[in-house]
């Protein structure tokens, strides 16, 4: 079977040989050729040239031609802000500028920087198409909705609940006229990647992301096409409404239990994908570590309708022998074997890592454990809540970002007890893990924190 074979069959739910791989590799493939996130991702050629980098490397049974939750936001008016080594972060919310839905620029494939993504697809489909499964990832309607409103979609959706319908469905007919684009050229998956889901309840995914998120799947479904949901971030609370949409696939980060996801997906009929640590292990660990996080997930997945992948778009400087570990896991059962006779190596203590002096400091000192801000979009918006709650908080706050991209985040990590990403701590202890607050709520808890400062 071709490893294309192996990745649909997996989707549909049945039992392969092995794993289905999937790298997510997306600003990933302008490391492998020596250009900027920002070069790569507006260059068909250079996607072209990444990813069949990726693929001679790899070894992958599938893999997205873009990665980048951007696309829709930026043809419909939001500015992105880019960078040499993320993806490009938005930065502009044209729907709390004053702007309608009906202002809005109409989303065709020759608009922004889908004639890159078509021409690449194209391209792609004759070079590899007949034994490698292409993705075209667009961004869920959720998190295109907080694009175009910002942060105040998580007040709204208490105080003025059809208008955030109103721009949620309206975002739904977004990702079916993207995922039309996709599979009109070619692409044999349509993922639905939802991130800011996580950052909401069970009761508000039922209720504003559901009816939207279906009727997207069921139009992929209409088309003959096979859909997934990935979200990147820790979605635990809402595993079981993800399980329960119309999609043919859940995939998922670090976070998530996949013992517990396969659970889930078995008794929905669905197949399930992730979650190796990007950090930890693929971007700071080595080739041993790759290998026994690889061993630890295909165990608890088993081999009906699992798909291995990293938790989300792959960090851009991720070594390449990591990944060739990886594959070397799916491909070869004698390596594997011999890696299970492998211990991984000892945790690190972080001993040299220090915690900011949170007794002695003249302020409320805020840390945000983060993936990374400039490229993970809860993350993004969780530090501009924190900001924001500074500047209108009474008293002095000292915010900082600890991204787990570095060893000494982990650490910080480590030696908070944080559990979740991204998490927001108030002197030193974790407060708000892996959910935004509302800023009123926010700027209380940071002044309760002075008090109880001046209290000791």
């Amino acid at each position: 079977m071709t490893g294309k074979e192996i990745l649909l069959d997996a989707i549909q739910g049945k039992i392969t040989e092995r794993p289905a791989w999937m790298p997510f590799v997306g600003c990933h493939g302008g490391f492998l050729v020596g250009r900027t996130a920002k070069e790569y991702l507006q260059s068909a050629e250079l996607i072209v040239e990444g990813l069949l980098k990726a693929k001679s490397l790899y070894k992958p049974d599938g893999m997205p031609v873009m990665f980048d939750l951007q696309i829709e936001a930026e043809i419909l008016g939001c500015n992105l802000h880019w960078a040499d080594e993320v993806p490009p972060a938005v930065t502009s919310h044209p729907l709390a500028m004053g702007k309608k839905i009906v202002d809005l620029p109409e989303l065709d494939e020759t608009k922004g920087r889908f004639p890159i993504i078509v021409q690449a697809l194209e391209t792609l489909k004759k070079e590899i198409g007949q034994d490698t499964a292409l993705y075209g990832l667009v961004c869920g309607p959720f998190t295109l909705a907080l694009h175009l409103l910002g942060n105040n979609i998580f007040l709204d959706m208490y105080d003025n609940e059809d208008a955030v319908l109103e721009v949620i469905n309206y975002c739904a007919d977004i990702c079916i006229k993207s995922a039309d684009i996709y599979l009109d050229h070619g692409a044999d998956v349509i993922a639905v990647v939802d991130p800011m889901t996580s950052q909401i309840s069970p009761e508000h995914f039922e209720q504003f992301v559901t009816p939207a998120m279906n009727r997207v799947f069921d139009h992929i479904r209409s088309r003959g096409g096979i859909s997934s949901i990935f979200v990147c971030g820790d979605v635990t609370r809402n595993l079981e409404v993800m399980t329960k949409t119309t999609a043919d696939n859940i995939s998922v980060d670090e976070q998530v239990d996949m013992a517990h996801l396969r659970e889930l997906c078995e008794a929905q009929g669905k197949s399930f994908g992730g979650n190796i640590k990007l950090t930890a292990v693929l971007l700071l660990g080595d080739a041993n570590d790759a290998r026994m996080e690889v061993l630890d997930i295909m165990e608890k997945s088993g081999r009906k309708g699992f798909i291995l992948a990293p938790g989300c778009d792959l960090p851009y400087a991720v070594p390449s022998k990591n990944l060739q570990a990886v594959a070397e896991m799916v491909h070869d059962e004698y390596a594997r074997e011999a890696a299970k006779s492998l211990s991984a190596k000892a945790d690190d203590s972080f001993d040299d890592v220090e915690l900011p002096d949170y007794l002695g400091a003249r302020a409320v000192v805020v840390d945000v454990i983060t993936l990374d801000s400039t490229s993970c979009a809860p993350c993004q918006y969780m530090m501009e809540a924190v900001e924001k709650a500074a500047d209108a908080a009474m008293v002095k706050v000292w915010i900082n970002e600890h991204k787990i991209k570095v060893r000494e985040g982990i650490g910080v990590m480590m030696k908070l007890g944080v559990k979740n990403l991204p998490t927001i701590c108030i002197n030193g202890e974790p407060t708000f893990a892996s959910i935004i607050p509302d800023q009123t709520t926010l700027v209380k808890a940071i002044e309760k924190a002075a008090i109880e400062k001046m209290s000791i």
